[in-house]
């Protein structure tokens, strides 16, 4: 079952973010992730919430975790943790519908 990574992310360095999004994308291809949001545009329908979203699909949760923690992520987490507001988790998808 995937696992998804999901990050409201929002950047206080523009300098740092430059960095940050040079390092991250290797480090999510080696676990096997890919991109399903990264900082598009958004429409907030109810509430009031200005989120600034990045999901990350894995093949579980368990490859997001190692993920998260591995040494490859290590340099890029620092600096997003340095330099931007962070709230993340990891949640597991749902399995896929019989047919």
């Amino acid at each position: 079952m995937a696992g998804y990574v999901i990050a409201n992310v929002v950047w206080k360095d523009p300098e740092s973010l430059a960095i940050y999004k040079r390092l991250i994308p290797p480090t999510v291809k080696k676990f096997g992730g890919r991109f399903l949001v990264r900082g598009g545009a958004t429409e907030v329908l109810e509430g009031e919430w200005s989120p600034a979203l990045v999901v990350i699909e894995f093949p579980s949760v368990e490859q997001a975790r190692r993920w998260y923690s591995s040494e490859d992520y290590r340099p890029a987490r620092e600096i997003r943790q340095r330099a931007a507001d962070n709230e993340l988790l990891i949640v597991e998808g749902t399995a896929p519908p019989a047919l």
